[in-house]
């Protein structure tokens, strides 16, 4: 039988996950510098860059893909951060996401197949679509 986990530890993690939704960069960092993974995952599988990008915080993404976060790391549906920004519009975060390496291909639904889901064009043409 596994033991319940320490209720500290499961605040602490909440108040990092809540950092990267709100774009706290230099406090999220700091957690990160001191042994944080980079690759923390929510119970949904959502990393830090995944909540970041979703809610539109180019640096924090910066900031984390510099600290070795995986860019391409899909959640539990399959969803990678870069599709998660083509899916919010959030064209500073895609350009950050596409800076560090993210692949449009990667990910159910991928970033290319979501731009074409919703006739983004431009976005296409980003990811070396005509």
């Amino acid at each position: 039988m596994s033991e319940a986990p320490d209720p500290e530890v499961v605040e602490l993690a909440g108040k990092i996950f809540d950092l990267a939704r709100r774009g706290e960069t230099e406090a999220l960092t700091g957690y990160v510098d001191a042994g944080v993974p980079a690759n923390l995952t929510n119970d949904r599988g959502d990393t830090l860059v995944m909540l970041a990008a979703y809610h539109g915080h180019a640096d924090t993404v910066r900031a984390l893909a510099e600290r070795g976060a995986d860019v391409d790391r899909p959640n539990d549906r399959g969803q990678t951060p870069l599709a998660g920004a083509v899916f919010k519009g959030a064209e500073d975060v895609i350009k950050g996401l596409l800076a560090a390496g993210a692949d449009p291909a990667a990910g159910t639904p991928s970033a290319l197949d979501t731009a074409r889901m919703f006739g983004k064009q431009e976005l296409l043409r980003l990811f070396g679509e005509s």
